[in-house]
């Protein structure tokens, strides 16, 4: 019976634990997690409506390290959305002129 109510009351003890550690750590790797899909958008803009390759090729260009990102694609507006689920995304646009060029920067 006691051992019961240890595992009660210490399991949600330990998941809360847990998932506090979690939680800093994707506040700590935030900036990295923003760079590294920034980065990923503008490379998989290039590669799929520059170099004119399926998107699912696009993640043979990506560096070691990057395999939590995925992509998505909207065709119709030539965008890659680069994304870290629950955590953070980037578009990027390819424009004939300017090329791939971020949401926030478009003129």
């Amino acid at each position: 019976m006691k051992a019961r109510r240890a595992l009660g009351i210490g399991l949600p003890v330990l998941l809360l634990a847990g998932m506090g550690g979690a939680l800093a750590y994707a506040d700590r790797m935030r900036p990295q997690m923003e760079l590294g899909v920034g980065y990923a958008a503008r490379v998989a803009c290039a590669c799929r409506f520059i170099g004119d390759r399926p998107l699912q090729d696009c993640y043979r260009d990506f560096e070691p390290g990057m395999e939590p990102i995925r992509l998505a694609e909207d065709a119709g507006a030539k965008a890659v959305t680069a994304s870290v689920p629950l955590l953070t995304s980037r578009t990027v646009r390819y424009d004939p002129v300017l090329g791939c060029q971020p949401e926030a920067f478009r003129p």
